[in-house]
């Protein structure tokens, strides 16, 4: 005998730009499972991580620190430098949201007003220039495009992320040289005494690491970091 299963009615309600609590708990679960790469496509994460991780490159040290250290010195770094833009969503967004007194529609309008106008601040405007001709979009969506702002997310998340890769790069090229340069002067000078059958990388490497440390090298990069954004 088959037993007789229920299912529970799903209401869905839009009234005065409210949504249904299922839809609500729907569109949270949808956040949370998309938190990852939200927090890469958005906010100063992936300009610090690449930053760091070349940073290694550049010691010569491809394995120190190890990966599970880099990504959470950028995760932690990534929410000091956001620190601004959380606290103004939770002001002008969420506080109100929870107290009843803006609608759904206002509140993921805000949300994106915020972390918007982070991003329009960090992107080139060639980049986006380049992302709206290549968008193909109508003549009545370009219209609507008067200010900045009005960009839509699809354009400007994929020039944001362009944006953070160029300066990224930017940044390791200028970190690159001085280690470089030790390099090149180790290998002229084991060059000139004969001794080839030692690579260079080998005797470089200490040097390297002592000019890094006496330069309080991490202390300037990651001060680096945090100022590009300021």
């Amino acid at each position: 005998m088959a037993l007789a299963q229920t299912i529970p009615p799903v209401e869905l309600k839009i009234g005065e730009g409210s949504l249904d609590t299922s839809i609500r708990l729907l569109i949270l679960l949808t956040v949370l499972a998309l938190a990852p790469s939200i927090l890469i496509m958005t906010t100063s994460f992936v300009r610090i991580v690449v930053v760091l991780s070349v940073l290694r490159q550049a010691l010569g040290i491809p394995q120190v620190p190890p990966n599970q250290v880099i990504i959470s010195l950028a995760l932690f770094l990534t929410f000091f430098i956001m620190k601004p833009v959380i606290e103004n969503i939770n002001q002008n967004a969420l506080q109100p949201y929870i107290k009843e007194q803006i609608s759904d529609e206002e509140f993921f309008r805000r949300v994106s007003d915020g972390i918007k106008g982070f991003m329009l601040k960090q992107t080139r405007k060639d980049t986006v220039e380049v992302f709206l001709d290549v968008a193909n979009l109508s003549k009545e969506e370009k219209k609507k495009i008067k200010n900045p702002s009005d960009i839509p997310m699809s354009i400007l998340i994929p020039a944001f992320m362009v944006s953070e890769l160029t300066t990224a790069f930017e940044i390791v090229f200028l970190l690159y040289i001085p280690f470089l340069i030790v390099d090149i002067v180790v290998a002229s000078i084991l060059i000139s005494m004969g001794i080839i059958m030692i690579p260079p990388q080998i005797i470089s490497l200490p040097f390297k690491i002592m000019l890094f440390v006496l330069a309080n090298g991490w202390e300037l990069v990651i001060l680096s970091l945090v100022r590009s954004y300021q």
